[in-house]
């Protein structure tokens, strides 16, 4: 891989948090790069930081406040109330447009000014949560506009794209990380660190996940 080095999409979230120990153990440097792009929590970044910190890895922070101003989401205004449940035929409310093309594109530019051609992001179309840029075949497509875009080899690896939360739960194991993840990361749309707010869909999708993922293994070391 070009220069051994990358740039992890880091939110301190359960996704990203295992992938920047996935990137260790498969890179010689790694970067964390967070995104202040007008979320209502942005706490997360703070955690992203006390996390990277942990982790021994070079920080920064980007400024993406557009993104936000861009449309209307629960994520972004807090007088929108948040969609518990996917709704028929549309995205789920928490779906922030152009999200992923904006960061891995800017996070793309950040990682050529510094000879880094590897981007990691914690993406899954297993469980996407109604999201389209977060499936296999949007990252095929910018990953190919991205080295179009600059001349250049990029690399987008999506260490999670086929994996339930189960099995996520299971490589955040695997890497040494498990409670890390189950207790210092912010996945909870209403900004609750650790297990979160329980009813949230980012809480029940994690929680379904965690609660599968222990049985799994208290069934197999049975």
């Amino acid at each position: 891989m070009k220069n051994n080095e990358a740039v992890v999409l880091f939110s301190g979230g359960q996704d990203s948090t295992t992938c920047l120990y996935w990137a260790k153990e498969h890179f010689r440097k790694v970067y964390a790069l967070s995104f202040l792009y007008g979320q209502k929590h942005e706490l997360e970044v703070n955690i992203a930081k006390e996390i990277a910190t942990k982790a021994n890895v070079e920080f920064h922070v980007i400024d993406a406040e557009l993104i936000g101003k861009l449309g209307s989401n629960s994520l972004t205004n807090s007088s929108l109330p948040m969609d518990n449940e996917q709704p028929r035929n549309s995205f789920p409310n928490t779906f922030v447009p152009g999200r992923n093309l904006f960061f891995l594109s800017i996070a793309a530019v950040f990682a050529r000014e510094r000879d880094v051609f590897n981007l990691v992001t914690g993406v899954s179309q297993a469980d996407y949560s109604g999201y389209p840029d977060c499936r296999e075949a949007f990252i095929t497509s910018l990953n190919e506009t991205l080295n179009l875009a600059m001349d250049e080899q990029f690399y987008i690896h999506t260490p999670l794209m086929h994996l339930d939360k189960a099995q996520t739960w299971q490589l955040s194991d695997q890497l040494g990380v498990f409670d890390i993840v189950l207790n210092h990361t912010l996945t909870c749309y209403n900004g609750i660190p650790g297990s979160g707010c329980g009813h949230c869909p980012a809480c029940k999708l994690r929680s379904r996940g965690l609660n599968e993922y222990l049985t799994q293994k208290t069934n197999n070391n049975g």
